[in-house]
């Protein structure tokens, strides 16, 4: 059964298939093939990582078993740890005062000393106060909880976040499998996670409602303008990105599911909400999304031409 709301299963058939073709096709490169532009390779091969994650959460969406998301995740942590090894080798190239002028969004980032460059050449802020890195870790840190992967790659993800006593929800959730972690005292992102702490925060009888109020919002409370907009926010909004374009791979609040299952909070209310991924906490049992009737796919169709 199709989880997502949008789409067609024809839709979704295209668009894993072409996740697959594209990420296999560019890890090929990447591993078998010198770059021809060394100091755009660490952002190609992030990109590759993003591709992953996308990947997993369009396979999700077209209705995969839960169990064989497992063997797509590893996956995400190798592209980015790759990435991240490129970056190190190249930020070690940079003279005293030296760094990667981005300014060109549509060519590779070029060694400059202008005091708007950075030593990392990706255009990519790997920092958790950066919302966009923000939600990237919370997401693979709530897949990896959600799927039970291997301690081995838990591992390697604590290594690549980092930032251990720097956002007290992230900590937390993390705390739950990383029993030593160091628990912030500051909420980075307050709109819309103050909503999620509180759900953790609030006396049992409250957490549900307070879980469900977060799924509500979380969308509409992750708009950003210029610059802060989510990679990913323009492709969930059917007035600015039509599915027709290919990018869409879900709207997902994993974020939400993964508190539910690790501090055992109700999430009754949630099930049923087109953002909320219930099937992630049942694994084994029927689908927690609504079944859409076909006269409903085609008012959406007139909003997402297959």
């Amino acid at each position: 059964m199709i989880r997502d709301q949008f789409g067609d299963q024809i839709y979704w058939e295209k668009t894993t298939a072409r996740y697959k073709e594209q990420i296999n096709r560019a890890w090929n490169q990447i591993l078998n093939v010198p770059s021809a532009n060394p100091a755009f390779e660490p952002e190609y091969v992030f990109r590759n990582s993003q591709n992953r994650l996308r990947s997993l959460l369009a396979l999700y969406s077209k209705g995969e078993v839960i169990s064989k998301l497992r063997e797509s995740y590893v996956g995400i942590l190798e592209a980015w740890e790759l990435s991240d090894k490129l970056a190190l080798s190249l930020k070690e190239t940079l003279s005293p005062g030296e760094g990667w002028d981005h300014r060109h969004a549509l060519a590779a980032p070029s060694i400059s000393s202008d005091p708007r460059s950075n030593d990392d050449p990706r255009a990519w802020i790997f920092r958790l106060s950066d919302l966009n890195h923000y939600n990237w870790c919370f997401w693979l840190v709530a897949l990896a909880l959600l799927l039970e992967v291997p301690d081995e790659d838990w591992q390697r993800l604590i290594v690549l976040i980092g930032e251990a006593g720097n956002d007290v929800l992230l900590d937390r959730v993390m705390a739950t499998r990383q029993t030593d972690r160091i628990i912030g005292t500051t909420l980075l992102h307050h709109k819309p996670y103050a909503r999620l702490l509180a759900s953790i925060e609030a006396h049992t009888g409250q957490r549900a409602e307070k879980l469900f109020a977060f799924v509500n919002h979380w969308y509409v409370e992750l708009d950003r303008k210029g610059n802060d907009e989510l990679w990913w926010y323009v492709f969930a909004d059917p007035a600015k990105h039509s599915l027709e374009k290919g990018s869409y791979f879900g709207r997902w609040c994993l974020e939400a599911a993964v508190v539910a299952k690790v501090f055992g909070i109700d999430d009754s209310l949630c099930l049923g909400h087109e953002s909320y991924p219930g099937d992630f906490l049942r694994p084994e049992g029927h689908s927690t999304h609504v079944k859409i009737e076909q006269k409903k796919q085609s008012f959406w169709r007139r909003f997402f031409p297959s």
